[in-house]
C-alpha cells in the first residue's frame, strides 16, 4: 500500500482487495498469532476486519525511524482497538486482547 501509484491509480482503496485481506488476517487469526498495529499509519478498517475474521490480539509497531516518531498516534490507536473491542493487558508489553 505504500508505493500504491496514486497519479496512475488514483486513491489506494482497501475494499478493492477486500477479500484477500480478510483471508491472509483470517488465516493468521486461525494460526492463533497476533496482529501488529502500525502506529504510523491508522487505518480503521484493519482492526474492524481483524476483529471480524476473528483475531483476537494486537501488538503495536510504531515504524519508527527516529526516535521522536517512537509510539507515534499511540492514544488514537488505542482508542480504534478499543472501539473493535480490544483491551490492555495487565502489564504495558502485554498483548491487546479480545
Amino acid at each position: 500500500m505504500r508505493a500504491w501509484p496514486t497519479e496512475i491509480a488514483g486513491p489506494f482503496d482497501p475494499r478493492r482487495f477486500e477479500d484477500g485481506f480478510r483471508n491472509g488476517m483470517r488465516a493468521i487469526a486461525e494460526s492463533g498469532r497476533a496482529l501488529e498495529m502500525n502506529t504510523r499509519r491508522l487505518w480503521s478498517w484493519i482492526p474492524q476486519w481483524w476483529s471480524e475474521e476473528g483475531g483476537k490480539a494486537v501488538t503495536f509497531g510504531s515504524d519508527a525511524h527516529v526516535p521522536e516518531a517512537l509510539a507515534a498516534n499511540f492514544p488514537e490507536a488505542t482508542a480504534m482497538l478499543e472501539h473493535y473491542g480490544f483491551r490492555s493487558g495487565r502489564r504495558p508489553e502485554d498483548y491487546w486482547t479480545r
